[in-house]
This record gives structure tokens, C-alpha cells and sequence, in this order.
């Protein structure tokens, strides 16, 4: 960790240690005076300012240097202020800000196109959208229409996003608070070895049990009135649970069978996140619909869209599609798109991020679980793993209970942010998700850091050690 001081007086964008500190603290001032935050108490926040960015790292408001194993919201994919990203926009900025969607512009037609370099044959046309939850909405309504049938199938502990479809498509407690039930959605379970629904023993018992109960929910909901099944390649935020070998096969052969949609969520999970370009090949299946935000330009600017199959395109070949945003491939946010992508290819970052998880960030975890008698279990692909945190081994109690916290992870996160590693963490689970960028040794180093923080976690344990 470094500590921005009169001995070292500058940050990266320039401010003094001095201004640095004051800006943070009017900064901090506004935002309890007038800010809404998301997913909050307001009154029982104390928000983190951050001052400054670079790499794989960033600055809070005393000046504190933290390696950012959060990339954020899983986002940064290649880092903080990367400077062909951050040249790009300045340079459309100058050229052309805005322009009406209904207009063709050189940004949004050159990031739709090397976006569709990266996906299979037949996906060739791009729906851009400001951000992960609206491209699920626009897909799932592409896909009713596409079939003429009402219902979406989607999986129990995932996260599609916070608007209206989206939120209740998603099958983690964040849906609890405004779900009424009526959108046409049905959950079921995914397999999740840890703690599965199954009874499973194998990671290939568990994939044939999940496939059977997706099958046997599909033919008691009755498959004419399911239009798609949504997944996320990669669950992210609900736990990091990489599908066991044959599972979104299985999927798509259940969608084929029944003509459902198959919709890959890889809002976080594309673009280098898992060590591919996207994370359905490793499963070695092609969706239907595609949605996609955050890595498409590391969130520099709002962007998401949908990439879409050649079949549902021609369905709106001579019949309008209803729906539509005023920002929809926003010039700023596709020259972002574009450098983003580009930087990707030339510097070999997503087979960096393949690299840093085979051989960093994945041994390392291993060794820390055979240390740590409150690590449960890790698991994850490329820069994109969870730490489940458990006080009882033997019966898995997490150590917090599921959509909580609890104050033994409140000690662990501190611990983690006091030695300079901000944490990206959820219910009982620390995520290790650095940017793809992430170099070997600032993965060690986050690595150790996180040890010593499992250390406090540790106390908290009351099953055998």
C-alpha cells in the first residue's frame, strides 16, 4: 500500500496530495447532501470516494493506494484509465458527442462489427443499449415476440439486472423487495455442486440431475408457452459457479427441442472476464441472443447491447421492433467500445486474464483453502473467482447468512481495505475479480493480502478447524 503524502505528492491525474484530500472531502460532503445510492440504507452508508485511478489500481479520499480486486462493478476489464480508451473518447468528443439513434454513425458501425468478429457465425446484428439490464429487457421482449409465447425460465442465485424484467428474472434475493410475480417468469435450480439442490456427489451427477429438473420444470410449465431460457454463462455476482462439463450443451439441446430461445447472459462474464472472449465457449454452445455491457469498453462510458442470431433478426426484417433508446450506441460510448476491443486483440488481455487464472490466481486460492479453515471452497476460470466463506466446514454454514452480511465479513472486508486491497464481496463470499490486465505480480500481491484478511475470518469459525 502507499499512502499519497507531502513526500509523494502527486497522484495520477495530477492533483496534489493536498487538493486530492480536499476535493475528496467536498466530494464526500455533496454526495450525503444529495446523492441516492443504489441497493442502500441511506442513512447507514459511508461511501468510499475515490480520487484517482490507474491500472489495477485506485486512490481513496486519505490518498490510500488499493489494488482493485473489485474491477469495480467486474467491469474494468482493461484497467483503470487505459490511455488508448481514454484517447478515443477525447477524440470523438471532439469529432461528433451525440447523434439521434436513428442515424448511422462510424463509432457505433465499427463496434458493432469487431464486437461480431468475437462471436459465432450467424450472430451478426448488434442492438446497443446503455447498460447490462436494459439489453436483458430488449432480449427477452425480442425473444416473446420472436416465439409468440410469454414465459422466460431463468435460474435460482443469478443476477440479470435491477429493472423491471430484469429484476425479476433474477434469482437472488435482490428481486424480493419488488417482485409481484406476474412478469412471466419461472426459476429453477442450476447445478451448483457446493450446495446442491440434487444430492449430487460428481460434478457429472450434478449436471445430469440439473438437466433432468430443467427438463422436468419445461414439460410441467408446458414448452409452448416458454419463449426463452436466460442464463448466465457464469453466474457473477451470485457465486462464480463455472457449469460443470455437458451443462449449456444440455441447455441448448433442451431449447432446440422445444424451439425456446436460448438467451447467454454475458453482461459480466464477456469479454475476457473468464479467459475467453466469451464465457459460453467453454461450454462449446452458440445462443441465440447474446447480451452484453461492462468489458465491451470497461465501463468507461454506459454501454450494452444484444447480439442477435439471423433467425430473430428477420423477424423484424419487415415488422417494426418496438422498442428503442434515446442513447442506443451513443458515439462516445462505441469509439469507447472500439478502442476497448481493439487494446483487447493487441496487447493479448483476454489471453492474459487465462493465464493470471491457471496459473496465479487459481493455485493461489487453492493453497490459501488448505490454509484457511474458513474458506469453504473457491472456484472460478480466468479473473473471475469466488472465496466462499463458511464457520463450519462440515455443515457449510456460510459466514453470513444468504442475502446478509454478518460482522465476521465486515471484519474480513476491513481487514482486506486497511492492508490496501479493495474486495469485491457478496453475502458470505469474497470475489477475485482483478482486470484482465491484472499483471502476475499484483495478482500475488492481492493474494497475500487477502491471507493475512482470512486470518480474521478464521476467528470467526466454530466447526472443527
Amino acid at each position: 500500500m502507499t499512502l499519497i503524502d507531502d513526500e509523494a505528492p502527486t497522484l495520477p491525474n495530477g492533483l496534489s496530495a493536498a487538493d486530492a484530500r480536499a476535493e475528496a472531502a467536498r466530494a464526500y460532503e455533496l454526495d450525503r447532501a444529495h446523492v441516492f445510492h443504489s441497493w442502500s440504507a441511506q442513512a447507514e452508508i459511508s461511501p468510499m470516494t475515490i480520487t484517482a485511478s490507474a491500472g489495477s489500481y485506485v486512490w481513496d479520499g486519505d490518498g490510500k493506494r488499493l489494488l482493485d480486486f473489485s474491477s469495480q462493478m467486474v467491469n474494468t476489464n482493461i484497467g483503470h484509465q487505459h490511455p488508448k480508451v481514454v484517447e478515443a473518447i477525447a477524440a470523438q468528443a471532439a469529432k461528433l458527442c451525440t447523434v439521434a439513434p436513428h442515424h448511422a454513425n462510424d463509432a457505433r458501425s465499427e463496434a458493432a462489427r469487431l464486437i461480431t468478429t468475437h462471436t459465432p457465425a450467424g450472430l451478426d446484428k448488434v442492438f446497443f443499449t446503455n447498460g447490462g439490464a436494459d439489453a436483458v429487457e430488449h432480449a427477452v421482449r425480442m425473444a416473446k415476440l420472436h416465439t409468440g409465447r410469454p414465459k422466460v425460465l431463468s435460474r435460482y442465485r443469478s443476477y440479470h439486472g435491477g429493472t423491471d424484467t430484469a429484476v425479476a428474472l433474477t434469482g437472488d434475493p435482490r428481486r424480493w423487495a419488488t417482485d409481484s410475480g406476474t412478469r412471466g417468469v419461472v426459476h429453477f435450480f442450476g447445478p451448483f455442486l457446493y450446495r446442491s439442490q440434487f444430492h449430487a456427489e460428481t460434478q457429472q451427477q450434478e449436471c445430469e440431475r440439473a438437466l433432468a429438473h430443467l427438463e422436468q420444470v419445461v414439460a410441467m410449465e408446458g414448452s409452448g408457452t416458454i419463449a426463452a431460457i436466460i442464463l448466465e454463462s457464469v453466474p457473477g455476482t451470485a457465486g462464480i459457479m463455472v457449469p460443470p462439463p455437458g451443462y449449456l450443451t444440455g441447455v441448448r439441446e433442451i431449447c432446440d427441442r422445444h424451439g425456446i430461445v436460448f438467451i447467454a447472459d454475458e453482461v459480466m462474464a464477456g469479454f475476457g472476464r473468464t479467459g475467453r472472449w466469451f464465457a459460453f465457449e467453454h461450454g462449446d454452445v452458440t445462443p441465440d441472443l447474446i447480451t452484453f455491457a461492462k468489458g465491451v469498453n470497461s465501463g468507461y462510458v454506459p454501454l450494452g447491447g444484444v447480439v442477435i442470431n439471423t433467425a430473430i433478426a428477420e423477424t423484424f426484417a419487415h415488422r417494426a421492433y418496438p422498442g428503442g433508446l434515446t442513447y442506443s450506441g451513443h458515439p462516445l460510448a462505441t469509439a469507447a467500445a472500439v478502442a476497448t476491443i481493439r487494446a483487447m486483440e493487441d496487447e493479448q488481455i483476454v489471453e492474459n486474464a487465462a493465464t493470471i487464472g491457471a496459473e496465479v490466481i487459481g493455485p493461489g486460492l487453492r493453497e490459501l483453502a488448505d490454509r484457511h479453515p474458513s474458506v469453504g471452497e473457491v472456484r472460478g476460470v480466468g479473473v473471475f473467482w469466488a472465496v466462499e466463506l463458511v464457520a463450519d466446514r462440515a455443515t457449510r454454514e456460510p459466514l453470513a447468512p444468504y442475502g446478509s452480511s454478518s460482522p465476521a465479513m465486515t471484519e474480513t472486508i476491513a481487514a482486506c481495505k486497511s492492508a490496501g486491497l479493495l474486495p469485491f464481496a457478496n453475502y458470505n463470499r469474497i470475489h477475485v475479480v482483478p482486470p484482465c490486465t491484472v499483471t502476475a505480480d499484483e495478482a500475488r500481491a492481492g493474494l497475500e493480502i487477502l491471507d493475512r484478511a482470512l486470518d480474521v475470518a478464521d476467528r470467526h469459525v466454530t466447526g472443527e478447524r
